[in-house]
């Protein structure tokens, strides 16, 4: 690690911390409003991390674990830095909305350019500014939409050493999942990056036992760098990862009242009952069934859906290993 960085223009000194603004862009009233960046550096050099959740402004488990490693002083490592982004949508968490205020999502404009739209400049100050002091990112997001997904870290399986990094976190599933075009995952894999994706909980629900899923995660990963200064703090894992190579999403054969019967996270054999789709009337009850044996990684908890509607994403593996 350099002996001096520099991070929105201010000098990151060994042994400091610092509370950095990333004010930029107004609301119609003209009032700044400030994206809090949290920078703790040891005094001894080693790995950067970034933490980030908030970055769908509506998705409250990822800024709740990003905020627990901050008050546990996780934060606060033993050697290197970490710099925690809490919520970096404050846009869309002001407003409890996925998208920034012109209606685009973040996480669908990286890298950004300087002069493209609000969203698109500010995930190009990321990009500049941020990324290329970073070594590790651990990102923290929710399902949207009202689908709540299992406990979960998504990587891309041709990045090795995110790969070996997504097994010390431990999640009870680890999705082998490609990078999609033009997100933040993306662009720090193309910048040579180490990434986590976390997915947990749905949007605009807090869920203490997914936070804590990924706060002891992340403290894994954080022991495992030597960069945890509180060693008591490490929860050894009692439970299995469930790698997941292949998996599909279950839709709605018709419109009406959903009522899922099945929980995220269990094991379904095909042709197992996993729920029913009536009308208001009482004149239809479809029962819903599992196309083949598999885990359910995510439930759609809409009371209503239309046909064609995600409501189940179910796991093709039909033998689950333990990673080695």
């Amino acid at each position: 690690m350099k002996k001096e960085i520099v991070i929105l223009d201010t000098i990151i000194k060994p042994g400091t911390s610092h509370t950095l603004n990333f004010n930029m862009a107004r609301l119609y009233t003209t009032t700044v409003v400030d994206v809090p960046v949290i920078i703790h550096r040891s005094k001894k050099d080693g790995p950067v991390v970034l933490l980030t959740g908030g970055v769908h402004g509506d998705e409250f488990n990822g800024v709740e674990a990003v905020r627990q490693l901050i008050s546990k002083k996780v934060a606060k490592p033993k050697i290197g830095m970490i710099i925690a982004m809490p919520v970096v949508n404050i846009f869309g968490f002001l407003n409890m909305q996925r998208e920034f205020p012109d209606g685009r999502d973040l996480n669908r404009v990286f890298p950004g350019t300087k002069n493209g739209s609000l969203a698109s400049r500010f995930a190009y100050q990321v990009t500049t500014n941020i990324l290329p002091h970073v070594d590790l990112i651990m990102d923290f997001h929710t399902g949207g939409a009202q689908r709540f997904n299992a406990p979960q870290i998504r990587v891309d399986p041709s990045e090795t050493e995110s790969l070996e990094l997504a097994k010390i976190f431990h999640p009870p599933f680890l999705m082998h999942s490609r990078n999609l075009s033009k997100t933040f995952r993306e662009s720090c894999g193309k910048l040579g990056k180490k990434y986590l994706l976390f997915e947990g909980g749905k949007s605009q629900q807090s869920d203490k036992g997914i936070t804590g899923v990924a706060v002891n995660g992340a403290i894994r990963v954080l022991n495992h760098l030597g960069m945890l200064s509180q060693p008591d703090l490490l929860v050894e894992p009692n439970f299995p990862t469930i790698v997941i190579k292949e998996s599909s999403w279950l839709r709605a054969k018709y419109s009406g009242l959903l009522h899922p019967k099945v929980s995220h996270g269990k094991r379904v054999e095909k042709g197992e009952f996993l729920a029913v789709i009536t009308d208001p009337y009482g004149t239809m009850r479809h029962k819903v069934k599992s196309p083949n044996a598999g885990y359910i990684l995510n439930v759609n908890h809409s009371p209503l859906v239309y046909q064609g509607d995600a409501i189940f994403h179910i796991s093709k593996d039909e033998k689950q290993k333990k990673p080695s």
